[in-house]
């Protein structure tokens, strides 16, 4: 499977941003979907995951204001963020995988990457 990450930009504190994963060459009901950032200096974390079968996982950081979603017409998943703040400044990846649930937010398990999209969160 191809992913095709799009949708960052510039946003001020508390704003909004709706990122997208376009995926081609495979349906993106036959993986979990996750989605990991990695903030200047510092390591790719997990943020969120759509799992094949529909359940949702969030990073703490995120809970609360992060919310993932999938269109299967489009064959894409989102991520919408709400209540953003100059930590959440990041490249965000997204990613598949066909690991068990209990370990979808480990980097090294993650399949296929799509290329980042730089969120930028500053007045």
């Amino acid at each position: 499977v191809q992913l095709q990450a799009s949708g960052g930009g510039l946003v001020q504190p508390g704003g909004s941003l709706t990122l997208s994963c376009a995926a081609s060459g495979s349906n993106v009901r036959t993986y979990t979907i996750t989605w990991f950032r990695q903030a200047p200096g510092k390591e790719r974390e997990f943020v969120a995951a759509f799992g094949w079968s529909g359940n949702r996982k969030y990073s703490d950081p995120v809970k609360g204001r992060f919310t993932v979603s999938r269109d299967t017409a489009k064959n894409s998943v989102y991520l919408q963020m709400n209540g953003l703040n100059s930590e959440d400044t990041a490249v965000y990846y997204c990613a598949a995988t066909t690991t068990i649930w209990g370990r979808v937010t480990e980097e090294n398990v993650q399949r296929y990457w799509g290329q980042g999209t730089l969120v930028t969160v500053s007045s």
